[in-house]
């Protein structure tokens, strides 16, 4: 609590001192994520085997001294990159299959956000897509285990539909393997608003899970 004796010079300089790392902190944070963006493009133009750290330093426009401040190797930044498409989808996705509703709704709501965030994070899907063989071994196997995961929840959605009679019956697992890769191929060639491709996607995805007459008279 500041203390309101002390003259209100010195409650400002401590107020500045308090927050001056919180600012700074925001400011690093922002730098990193433009030198991650960047790095997307040059990558998805050249190939990451064609870049060197000193190409993504001119594109932010930083010394290369100043870079190595915020990453240690250009496979660090890579897989920064390959976080942003694994790692983010888990967090901010994912939380839409636990929420209220059928598996239809929640598989629904969730082709939308995947697309949304394709869309936002369209260059670094597609680096992502072509270039993550070239992390190490450890940042490889952590970056395949968010797919995994993400894959598997797809799975469970699908498989949860399957038995409410929502969903036609067929191997879950190659359907939300087929579902994803369809949905990540957007990252290709998306532009503009992400509404009308989500409203495509969902039709054409939801019309081939429902059950037909056949399935009708196989349950």
């Amino acid at each position: 609590m500041t203390d309101p004796t002390r003259p209100r010079a010195n409650r400002e300089a401590t107020l500045d001192a308090v927050q001056e790392p919180a600012g700074r902190k925001q400011r690093t944070s922002q730098r990193r994520a433009d030198i991650v963006t960047a790095a997307a493009r040059i990558f998805a133009d050249k190939g990451y085997g064609n870049v060197g750290m000193r190409d993504i330093a001119e594109a932010v426009g930083i010394r290369g001294a100043s870079l190595y401040h915020h990453f240690s190797s250009k496979e660090e930044i890579l897989y920064a990159i390959c976080l942003s498409v694994t790692r983010e989808p888990v967090e901010e996705n994912l939380p839409l299959l636990d929420a209220a509703g059928t598996p239809t709704e929640r598989l629904t709501n969730l082709i939308r956000a995947h697309i949304r965030h394709l869309l936002h994070r369209r260059v670094e899907y597609r680096v992502g897509q072509h270039e993550r063989t070239s992390l190490t071994p450890e940042h490889l196997a952590e970056i395949d285990g968010y797919l995994q995961y993400y894959n598997q929840r797809v799975k469970d959605v699908l498989a949860a539909g399957m038995r409410s009679g929502e969903f036609r019956t067929m191997n879950p697992k190659l359907a939300a393997l087929g579902i994803l890769d369809m949905l990540n191929g957007v990252s290709n060639w998306i532009r503009g608003t992400a509404d009308e491709v989500a409203d495509t996607y969902v039709h054409l995805l939801l019309d081939g899970l429902s059950p037909g007459p056949a399935d009708s008279r196989d349950a």
